[in-house]
């Protein structure tokens, strides 16, 4: 029933609630964290929507928790494993610096905890049991992250 919960967009938004939450303080350089805020959320969204325009290519789904139909490895998938958590980092790095305060950047760690084990591992076991020697082959040449 709560099954919906264990999505990595709700994941990223509660991290984005908690650092909304925290209190700001000014360091004198926000125009700057500002731009390059902004430019990691533009980037991370971009990333999002490339990883599952070849997903839907591929015709297999971008549900986490879900049997995939196929082993992507085009686009961006053929630089990383995980573009679409890659991006969900990215967005919230740039939310910290954008939003602030600075230490807001410690949530980032802690996104990446929740993305590393409730779903990417989970998934390699699913793509490892489906796809066997080509998800090996891929996985030895296509880093996690980055």
């Amino acid at each position: 029933m709560w099954r919906w919960i264990d999505l990595p967009p709700v994941w990223l938004a509660v991290h984005l609630a908690v650092l909304w939450l925290l209190p700001s303080g000014g360091t004198g350089a926000e125009q700057v964290w500002d731009s390059v805020g902004i430019g990691l959320i533009a980037a991370g969204v971009l990333l999002m929507v490339w990883a599952v325009g070849a997903m839907m290519l591929s015709r297999t789904t971008v549900v986490p928790h879900r049997q995939p139909d196929a082993l992507v490895t085009r686009g961006p998938f053929a630089f990383g494993r995980n573009p679409i958590y890659l991006g969900d980092v990215l967005v919230m790095a740039g939310a910290a610096l954008w939003i602030g305060p600075i230490f807001g950047l410690l949530l980032v760690p802690s996104l990446m905890v929740v993305l590393e084990w409730r779903f990417i591992r989970p998934e390699e076991a699913r793509l490892r049991g489906s796809f066997g020697p080509s998800y090996a082959a891929w996985s030895a040449k296509v880093r996690r992250w980055i």
